[in-house]
């Protein structure tokens, strides 16, 4: 959220600079995540001057130019002018050399020392879109005849030096969503840090000259649903004249970064950032029947929204509507056909209070965000919708003209009230970890306009205002009273006490955190995905495990691109690389751990799962690096280094993938349990992503890892001080036999000498039969208790060698 701190400063005085009550704010809860100086007009209007034209001739060499002498409060200086309306004794905005000027779009230019067709030129004549103003460009900007030459422009047209504090504001803070309430905040930090008088009051709006003038425009409300709409407000303004706002009203918008409409919609926006309280304005004429009714519409009722957007509206919708349609979606945003238009004259102003809970899901399910239903779903403050409603009618006649035609109309049938309930000031300070002085814990109360009612030794019986909606237990009054004594000044005890824990044998925390240390030192970046996705990927995934009816939807979603819990951390994976991908890194090597959420007959089922995503070039692009691209051996490699370094990959077995999200891959099984699927994707599933490159994956059920290694038994034993002993084969092979036959059939042959069996050469191509390679092979024996005799070694080989020939019609070469 964005506050002016000038605007700020209207209800709450103080000396202090910008960056300092934003450390305050920080400090009470209210986070600052940047402040940025800001000025009513872009650039702050430096290096522009108030000149007055002093002579004007014809350029000897372009019929559309003048040459004008201009005093800018010195010596008079040549401009060369192409403006049609540039006269003798204008007074007019003169940007000198240097000056950087800033374009109402946003564009900048420099004005330089230069010549115009041979004439020398020493700087600019401006119009009025040239220097930020806004409207067309049909010449120079003229100014009053009264204004006075080197007058600098900050100067003449009052520019404004501004801060904009920017507020990270938290769910709970309902009660800080305008400046009325940040400066409510701000003013009890500062009565306890002895800043500002404890006696001092908060500044607020003047509305005593609030009054009815006639009741020429009487409009009725009816409300409906009082359970969806507990306060409705509203009152009628006739004769106004919608026009553009006044400079200070633009002024105080733009310094919050909202672009000024109409003085009637400005005003409105104005006041919901003043008091936090949303507010809409209806053009009364186009109110049939003069009636509002606040209510729900049949399901599927077509509704058209200010944007043209044409919305079903679901049963529990609350509408504004009049006597024949629907005029508004309450809380969320207005109607095509009855807002404000240049042409309105009179004007029903509504303010009312929404349940939040109806608000957060019309708006949801609409998939809309607006200023007015961010406040509504977190929670306004009930009681302030009359003196929000008195400030905008009162500054509706001060920028618009108009009368106040009707009285106030507040439908309130069930006022809701303060909390009430009592605290213990021990178990405070015990939650704190502060020993307060006496009365001070009341006096923050006090300070935060929480009254206590009576005082039973260390137990306060309370009275929190209904807008601190966050407030209602022991703990929140907790937490309210350290924010304001402030969380850096607890102490940070001098001794610490602690006890051993039990700590199982398996820690599930530091196998994770191995892995990923191994993958991130073998160039793979972590990447930390959101848990709720988007239903369609359930259609993109097209697999048997990954169906709709599996799928844990949410109640009340986010969007529609986060309605449901993610079942695969595939397409996280894929959203990740095309992100880098469209940001121009297409060298990506990712891994996360997270979990999968399914719903089967049985229950709900939560699994954690590893995925490793690599697409692009093995190397990045440099001088001495190959141009290889990663493959599928890459992941493969991966995936067989995660299990090996574990200890669980003795005895596994590997078959071709049925995983239906891989176009080709491997499944990997251990003691019959599946643990991993690689591969690369399918076609169409990279297509959907806009992929360039092929994307290989690992997705390993990491529980089912963390079984296996619960099983496996780590024994210990001697290093052998016995030498090693290597043979070699070269064989003469049918094409179709691989190098798992052969060590299989070798281990077969003995179990106990022979230690390893691996391929170091292969050949296939010239004068070599067709159908036929070369394989060498090595094998390696060692006896742990002795030295390995000759006899030995020649019995084992022998036997493996003839195993070889027989068993697959093997040559030695």
């Amino acid at each position: 959220m964005k506050v002016s701190f000038n605007w700020l400063k209207q209800y709450i005085s103080t000396d202090l600079d910008a960056v300092t009550v934003g450390e305050i704010l920080t400090d009470t809860g209210l986070e600052v995540e940047k402040t940025t100086e800001s000025m009513s007009i872009k650039g702050g209007l430096e290096g522009l001057f108030i000149g007055e034209v002093l002579t004007k001739e014809p350029h000897p060499d372009a019929d559309r130019l003048n040459i004008t002498t201009v005093n800018v409060g010195g010596e008079p200086q040549q401009i060369v002018c192409g403006a049609p309306n540039v006269a003798v004794g204008q007074k007019v905005v003169v940007a000198i050399p240097g000056t950087t000027l800033y374009t109402e779009e946003g564009e900048s230019f420099k004005i330089k020392k230069s010549k115009i067709r041979g004439v020398e030129s020493l700087g600019m004549i401006c119009g009025a879109d040239e220097i930020g103003f806004g409207g067309a460009h049909d010449g120079i900007m003229v100014l009053d005849a009264d204004a006075i030459a080197g007058t600098p422009a900050p100067e003449y047209f009052k520019v404004e030096k501004d801060t904009q504090i920017e507020i990270g504001l938290t769910p709970n803070r309902a009660d800080a969503m305008g400046h009325i309430g940040v400066a409510r905040d701000l003013l009890a930090a500062f009565k306890y840090k002895g800043i500002t008088p404890v006696s001092t009051k908060l500044a607020w709006p003047d509305t005593s000259t609030f009054k009815v003038e006639n009741h020429d425009l009487p409009i009725s409300v009816e409300v409906l649903n009082s359970e969806a709409c507990p306060r409705y407000c509203g009152v009628s303004i006739s004769g106004i004249k919608v026009e553009e706002s006044p400079e200070w009203l633009q002024n105080k918008l733009r310094s919050i970064d909202l672009s000024p409409i109409n003085n009637i919609v400005d005003i409105t926006n104005f006041v919901l950032h003043e008091y936090g309280q949303p507010l809409h304005a209806f053009d009364a004429d186009k109110i049939e029947g003069k009636k509002v009714i606040v209510k729900t519409l049949a399901s599927e009722t077509k509704f058209t929204t200010l944007d043209d957007t044409e919305r079903s509206l679901h049963e529990e919708d609350l509408i504004i509507s009049n006597s024949s349609e629907g005029m508004c979606i309450a809380g969320v945003f207005g109607g095509a056909k009855s807002g404000i238009t240049n042409e309105t004259v009179n004007v029903f102003l509504e303010s009312a209070y929404f349940n939040p809970v109806s608000i957060r899901k019309t708006a949801k399910r609409h998939g809309l965000n607006t200023d007015a239903s961010f406040r509504f779903e977190r929670g306004i403050d009930p009681n302030l919708t009359i003196e929000a409603l008195k400030r905008a009618a009162l500054l509706i006649k001060e920028v618009a003209g108009g009368t106040i035609s009707s009285e106030i109309t507040d439908n309130y049938p069930n006022p809701i009230k303060n909390f009430k309930f009592s605290v213990n000031k021990d178990r405070i300070s015990l939650l704190c970890g502060v020993e307060f002085k006496e009365n001070e814990i009341e006096d923050i109360l006090s300070y935060l306009e929480i009254e206590v009612l009576a005082t039973n030794g260390s137990i306060l019986e309370l009275e929190v205002p209904a807008y601190r909606v966050d407030v209602q237990r022991e703990a929140d009054i907790a937490e309210e009273v350290l924010r304001i004594y402030g969380f850096n000044n607890v102490l940070i005890p001098e001794k610490l006490n602690t006890s051993i824990s039990y700590r199982p044998k398996l820690d599930k925390e530091k196998q994770q955190n191995y892995i990923s240390d191994w993958l991130a030192s073998v160039g793979y970046f972590e990447a930390m995905s959101n848990s709720l996705t988007k239903s369609d990927y359930v259609d993109i995934a097209k697999s048997d495990n990954i169906k709709e009816v599996f799928s844990v939807k949410m109640l009340n979603p986010l969007s529609t691109e986060l309605d449901v819990m993610r079942q695969t951390l595939l397409f996280n994976a894929l959203e990740a690389v095309r992100l880098n991908q469209n940001y121009g890194t297409e060298n990506v090597k990712l891994f996360e751990f997270g979990k999968i959420y399914q719903k089967f007959e049985s229950g709900y089922n939560e699994e954690e799962h590893l995925c490793i995503v690599i697409s692009g070039r093995v190397q990045e692009e440099l001088w001495n690096s190959n141009n290889d691209k990663v493959s599928f051996y890459n992941i493969k490699g991966i995936t067989e280094g995660i299990l090996n370094r574990l200890g669980i990959w003795k005895n596994g077995n590997i078959s071709a993938t049925e995983n239906q999200l891989l176009e080709d891959g491997l499944t990997y099984k251990i003691a019959k349990k599946k643990v991993a699927d690689t591969g690369w994707i399918r076609n169409d599933i990279k297509n959907h992503f806009g992929l360039k490159n092929d994307v290989f994956v690992a997705l390993i059920n990491w529980d089912v890892v963390l079984e296996l290694m619960s099983m496996n038994k780590v024994k210990f034993k001697e290093l052998t001080k016995f030498p090693a002993v290597k043979r070699d084969l070269s064989l003469l092979l049918d094409d179709a036999i691989t190098f798992e036959e052969i060590e299989t059939i070798a281990k077969k042959c003995d179990r106990k000498l022979l230690k390893e069996v691996s391929l170091f050469d292969v050949y296939k191509g010239k004068n070599m039969e067709k159908g036929k390679k070369s394989y060498a092979v090595r094998f390696i024996l060692q006896d742990e208790n002795k030295t390995l005799k000759d006899k030995e070694i020649e019995k084992v080989m022998h036997k493996i060698q003839t195993s070889i020939t027989e068993l697959l019609k093997a040559e030695l070469r």
